[in-house]
């Protein structure tokens, strides 16, 4: 009994939610994702026409991969420190202020 109305209170809960709604986007001229409203945006659900697309991605330089060498860069550092750390061999060194036994 408990379980069923666990259920039934979750579905009553998510039925009563309001929908999302995203704004509409819009493009410029080059076929690049704009704010609409704003100076160079097309009317909404305006889209480059696929021969003219194909011709503006073909005369823009690819980009380079700044997420991977970002990433290269992250992961050197981070096996650098590993690196520098001492060695540990399972037993704790004795420090200074350790009891006396």
């Amino acid at each position: 009994m408990r379980p069923t109305l666990l259920a039934l209170i979750a579905v009553a809960t998510l039925s009563a939610a309001p929908a999302a709604m995203a704004a509409p986007t819009c493009q410029d001229r080059n076929g690049d994702t704009i704010r609409c409203g704003t100076a160079g945006a097309m009317p909404v659900g305006w889209t480059l026409p696929a021969a003219q697309r194909s011709r503006v991605l073909a005369a823009r330089p690819p980009e380079p991969p700044a997420d991977l060498l970002g990433l290269g860069l992250f992961l050197v550092g981070f096996f650098a420190l590993l690196a520098l750390l001492p060695d540990f061999d399972g037993q704790w060194d004795r420090q200074e202020l350790d009891e006396e036994e």
